[in-house]
């Protein structure tokens, strides 16, 4: 009864006052078709979801897979199956060797071209996934990096010479691009707001520890089984999360339209929701792609977003001090074994190396974070807690190499550690923070090439030149460690620049739609403008 005689209501009103009506009408259409709408995405969103990966599973998730790869990174360099090179007497007796350095019969150089030789891959697919990530589900380019990753492993393991395993570890590469520019996005976005820094922290921290757990993990197993097992079994550890990739449903990052819109929601300027009514699927935009016109979205849009980051200042500064520090950190964990078995002839180099790293690693990295958070997650704390506990390392790890004692040479490396372990946290929240959430993914994907392309890709091959030609381990350790105080000057310089948080950055430019998968994401933003009017509607 009542419809029928809002009905009527509405018939008289018409007959009554014609423009006005018509008004109505429209009123009305709207409402309607914005209801069914809502009812569509309120069915939708009733649908259950995975509730098993909650935010902090998800932390998990990505810190195991991290660990993995950069057990990779430690195996490889330990002694059990990087090896020693064939040693050739006088009298013209060789030895050997072991490891892959005696199989293939490498010189220092050639040995530190395979730890690096991952950058190929790396410095290629990186900006491919990072400007993917807007128009494909992130978790599939994740999935297909870490299939990528998992085959190449186990064709380290089958490698017959030189150039074929330096061709698998290229491929290894590409795995850890599509997964380390995508992480650090998702862990900030679903972190609590008073622990981002802590939640990246322990993240990072997985970087350190995975090396150590990987100098154990091949000096074990390389040492029973021989060096080609340990890559096998790191590939099986891999295969588990590759396939998960391909499974999970898709998950809404920051800064990016939502699962199935066409807009984003709202923009910082005016704070308006903005709403796209489709009448008939002749409304639906349609891209031309016939036109000649180049599209945002494409190569175009990659150089517009490449000089956003070029021209921010405080980014340009974070990745060169983070260079620097990466230029020894990387040298250390690729050379470390070797240099301390040959100063302090150390015969168990892989599991005391590893045991500081682990330490080092977990302590300094979590206590980064942690003392971020607690000094108020700001730019220019960041870069006091960078330039500070860089230059405090740089100092005890340069006194711990003077030291003749196998004792007062591990407090000392111990303390230094953990103090330059503390800048994973600061340094990659500088990263985020720095751009506009849109750009997040490319941020960390450049920043990753860059500290291998001119960190601690070169640093290896430099490493072992130097110390073929002096023939010295404690000297070409003193030497390497002296960069660190370099990083933390540029970081000093950090403190004063000015800088602007753009977490909160949300607006896309106009044309830059992206279309995404109808699926309910997997972690939903809560702080969201649409889904509270939804809420309430």
């Amino acid at each position: 009864m009542g419809v029928e005689a809002g009905s009527d209501t509405a018939v008289q009103d018409q007959e009554s006052n014609p423009p006005a009506a018509a008004a109505a009408a429209a009123a009305v259409v709207v409402p309607v078709e914005t209801e069914s709408d809502m009812a569509k995405t309120s069915t939708s969103s009733s649908e259950p979801a995975p509730s098993w990966f909650t935010p902090k599973r998800l932390l998990v998730i990505f810190c195991v897979i991290n660990m993995v790869n950069y057990v990779d990174r430690g195996a490889i360099a330990s002694n059990g199956v990087n090896g020693s090179a064939r040693v050739c007497t006088e009298s013209g007796v060789c030895s050997h060797g072991s490891g892959i350095q005696g199989d293939f019969d490498l010189s220092n150089f050639k040995d530190g071209v395979i730890s690096s030789a991952f950058m190929v891959g790396l410095l290629v697919a990186s900006p491919i996934f990072a400007s993917l990530a807007k128009s494909i589900n992130p978790f599939r380019l994740i999935g297909v990096g870490l299939s990528v990753w998992t085959f190449a492993a186990a064709g380290c393991g089958i490698s017959i010479d030189f150039w074929s395993i330096t061709i698998c570890r290229m491929l290894v590469g590409v795995g850890e691009a599509s997964f380390i520019s995508l992480a650090a996005p998702f862990i900030d976005d679903n972190a609590p707001v008073t622990q981002r820094t802590a939640w990246l922290g322990i993240f990072y921290m997985c970087i350190p520890t995975g090396i150590a757990v990987g100098y154990v993990y091949g000096g074990w197993v390389g040492n029973g089984l021989g060096w080609r097992y340990a890559f096998f079994g790191e590939a099986i550890l891999m295969l588990p999360f590759a396939i998960l990739g391909f499974v999970m449903k898709p998950l809404q990052m920051k800064g990016f339209s939502p699962a199935g819109s066409r807009k984003p929601f709202t923009t910082p300027e005016t704070n308006v929701i903005e709403v796209e009514v489709i009448t008939t699927d002749k409304d639906v935009p349609v891209l031309d792609r016939s036109s000649n016109k180049p599209s945002r979205s494409g190569l175009f849009r990659f150089w517009q977003d490449m000089k956003a980051l070029l021209l921010e200042k405080i980014y340009v500064v974070n990745v060169l001090g983070y260079i620097a520090y990466n230029f020894v950190i990387g040298a250390y964990s690729y050379w470390g074994p070797k240099a301390g078995y040959s100063i302090y002839h150390m015969s168990n180099a892989d599991l005391l190396f590893g045991g500081i790293t682990i330490v080092g690693g977990i302590v300094g990295t979590l206590a980064g974070g942690i003392i971020l958070d607690r000094m108020n997650s700001t730019i220019p704390n960041a870069f006091k807690l960078l330039s500070t506990t860089t230059f405090l390392g740089a100092i005890f790890c340069f006194s711990a190499f003077c030291f003749k004692n196998l004792y007062a040479f591990m407090v000392l490396f111990l303390i230094g550690e953990i103090l330059v372990f503390a800048t994973q946290g600061p340094v990659n929240f500088v990263c985020l923070h720095t751009v506009k959430p849109s750009l997040r993914p490319l941020s960390m994907a450049m920043s990753t090439v860059a500290i291998h392309v001119f960190g601690d890709v070169p640093s290896s091959p430099l490493v072992g030149i130097i110390q073929d030609n002096i023939d010295n381990w404690r000297t070409t350790a003193l030497i390497l460690t002296s960069i660190l105080f370099l990083a933390a000057g540029i970081w000093f310089i950090g403190i004063f620049l000015h800088s602007v948080d753009r977490y909160d950055e949300d607006k896309e430019l106009p044309d830059a739609t992206v279309e995404r998968s109808n699926t309910t994401p997997l972690l939903e933003d809560e702080t969201t403008e649409t889904t509270a009017v939804s809420a309430q509607l």
